[in-house]
């Protein structure tokens, strides 16, 4: 005689799915989650005070590498190119913006530009500039130089290129005029022009001079001031000044505000010359310094969003996990 077994149940009820956890049962956890799911801690952010000499050190290197290759600032110290740029005693001295990269591609300074260059050791100094004694000085000096707030070296000059190598300049013609191979010069930047007649520099006459091959022929536009190529004529190198000596052409003026301008180039041997593309010199300047400011905040948005760590709510985990477990 058998013994009946337990009774079984007619229809056992199927398992429920697993419920979303709930933020009451399970405590919160700070950090940023791993990859396969588990927190790791919060990582403790660096102090802005360990991150301040780095940023210093980028700094200063950056700085150095565009006045090195790009663009360096300058304090007009001389009144010789009134009133284009001012730096007449007891006035407020002009600052520019001196471009290194157009002498890049286009090769050599043209008739017209305003350069600033490194005198040839036969011109003395314009104006002079006390010497700093101590390291500290000396430091401070190179820094102000180098953000156009301190007075240049006595050996840095800012003229304005009236004839190029191959070129014979003279003064004067019939009318009193510089004339380039014969043919007189249209520059209505001179201010002050020097007196028929004064002699050697200080007089307008001079000339004429073949300017040598890698050279240039520089004058000041504030003439009756201005100790430039004709007050050096009777030296090795004829009053020329070496094209590989050219810092950099002056572009803009950006201190003092009331002064902000952009400085033109006309060319005194081809007035007419000027077309668009010398007016849109400035638009174009500013599209090519906006493109790689705009190239390098996209980059830098981009890094951000790479790095933000993705979080998943508890809801769209559960959906995900009911999703993927085998049917029961």
């Amino acid at each position: 005689m058998s013994t009946p077994g337990p009774a079984e149940p007619a229809d056992a009820p199927a398992p429920s799915p697993a419920q979303p956890p709930s933020s009451a049962r399970r405590p919160r956890r700070f950090g940023r989650r791993a990859p396969g799911g588990a927190h790791e801690p919060d990582q403790k952010k660096p102090s802005l005070l360990r991150e301040l000499p780095v940023l210093l050190v980028v700094a200063f290197v950056l700085a150095l590498l565009v006045k090195t290759f790009l663009v360096q600032a300058f304090f007009i110290p001389s009144g010789s190119m009134e009133q284009t740029l001012h730096g007449c005693p007891g006035c407020t001295g002009d600052r520019v913006l001196v471009n290194k990269v157009p002498y890049w591609f286009a090769g050599q300074p043209s008739p017209g530009d305003i350069v600033v260059f490194k005198g040839p050791d036969t011109w003395p100094a314009e104006t002079t500039v006390a010497q700093p004694t101590n390291i500290v000085s000396k430091s401070l000096l190179a820094v102000g130089r180098a953000v156009g707030v301190a007075p240049p070296s006595e050996d840095d000059f800012v003229k304005r290129v009236i004839a190029t190598a191959g070129q014979t300049v003279q003064c004067c013609d019939d009318q009193g005029r510089v004339t380039v191979d014969g043919e007189p010069l249209t520059e209505p930047y001179i201010y002050q022009d020097s007196p028929l007649g004064g002699g050697p520099c200080q007089g307008r006459e001079f000339g004429p001079v073949t300017v040598p091959a890698g050279r240039l022929w520089v004058m000041g536009d504030h003439r009756s001031n201005s100790a430039d190529s004709r007050c050096h004529i009777d030296d090795k190198y004829s009053g020329t000044v070496g094209v590989d000596d050219v810092i950099g052409k002056a572009s803009v003026i950006v201190w003092p505000v009331h002064r902000w301008s952009w400085l033109g180039s006309p060319d005194p041997q081809h007035p007419d010359a000027q077309g668009a593309a010398a007016a849109g010199a400035p638009y174009l300047a500013g599209v090519a310094g906006a493109l790689p400011v705009t190239a390098a905040g996209r980059l830098l948005r981009t890094r951000r969003r790479g790095a933000r760590p993705r979080s998943r709510s508890p809801r769209s985990r559960w959906r995900r996990s009911t999703r993927d477990a085998p049917p029961g």
